[in-house]
């Protein structure tokens, strides 16, 4: 059997699925299996899976259609993934070389159930600067988590196969946030989640029109917190601050995000200011951009805010 179980999820991907596939092979440790997970794909992307699938046996497919991200993980892990260690993967992401024997180090101590490492964004047009996620020390918390989710991505998280299928997996009906709601069940119910500070993953971010999606995962937030507050969870006033200036950043990078921006800005300087600006070379920077952003140009906005 394989040590790792890498599911990806794939929906339209042809695009991108052979870079993703690209940087898995180039991993240095090489006892993997991928799980690919077609939502229903419309495009180009089976015939490259099948020629994938003919170059490497390690790689299988299945099809799980019209079923969305969160159930195809499920289904990879549920069903054909025979690894002790489950690795998610984005069909558009990409994996550093080390990540895997890093992770390899990591689950060598019986006592990590799951792990994740450093991000680092870039625009999917690969134009503009490129930034990196903050690992916290420690064990991941649930108040880490009410704030700036540190893991950021599911394709970030890796976890120890027999723990994901004894949580339940990831709740299907939920479209924005599943990962975050995941993530802090995990974590109330002593599951030990470890950062490591290197680079794991490259993420291409979408720098489109996304300003009405950012509403949506605030209200995807705010179902995960409802639930949370059954387990006796509360975001603080600072923690909802934090969370309002990452969607602040966010929409400064967007073709249609400025309005958003500032709404997101001036309601996370009301809740809590300390936090809002909190670093100041993070916080006071949003600020300003927010208030200024619609004289900015939008490429000097995605290049300042990638991240």
């Amino acid at each position: 059997m394989p040590r790792f179980s890498i599911v990806i999820p794939v929906f339209n991907a042809e695009a991108t699925i052979a870079e993703t596939l690209d940087a898995i092979a180039a991993q240095t440790v090489t006892d993997w299996e991928v799980i690919l997970v077609d939502d229903g794909s419309t495009d180009g992307t089976a015939a490259i899976l099948r020629e994938r699938l003919r170059e490497d046996s390690r790689l299988r497919a299945f099809r799980n259609p019209g079923k969305g991200p969160s159930a195809a993980r499920n289904f990879g892990v549920s069903k054909p993934a025979r690894g002790d260690i489950i690795a998610f993967c984005d069909a558009d992401d990409m994996w550093e070389p080390e990540k895997l024997a890093r992770l390899d180090r990591m689950f060598a101590d019986p006592g990590i159930d799951a792990a994740y490492g450093q991000v680092a964004f870039f625009p999917g047009d690969r134009r503009g600067a490129m930034r990196r996620s903050t690992v916290p020390s420690g064990a991941l918390t649930a108040e880490m988590l009410m704030g700036e989710n540190p893991v950021c991505t599911m394709s970030n998280l890796s976890i120890r196969r027999s723990v994901f299928r004894a949580q339940g997996g990831l709740d299907e009906t939920m479209v924005y946030n599943e990962d975050l709601d995941f993530l802090i069940r995990l974590v109330t119910r002593g599951i030990r989640i470890v950062g490591d500070p290197a680079l794991h993953i490259r993420y291409r971010t979408d720098n489109g029109g996304l300003s009405s999606r950012l509403v949506a995962m605030r209200d995807g937030r705010r179902a995960v917190l409802a639930r949370a507050k059954r387990s006796g969870l509360r975001p603080s006033r600072a923690q909802e601050a934090v969370f309002l200036r990452h969607l602040a950043r966010r929409a400064l990078r967007t073709e249609d995000g400025t309005r958003a921006a500032l709404r997101f800005a001036l309601e996370g300087l009301a809740t809590h200011p300390r936090a809002f600006l909190s670093p100041v070379r993070r916080g006071l920077a949003t600020a300003i951009a927010a208030l200024v952003s619609p004289a900015l140009p939008r490429p000097l906005r995605r290049a300042l805010f990638a991240a």
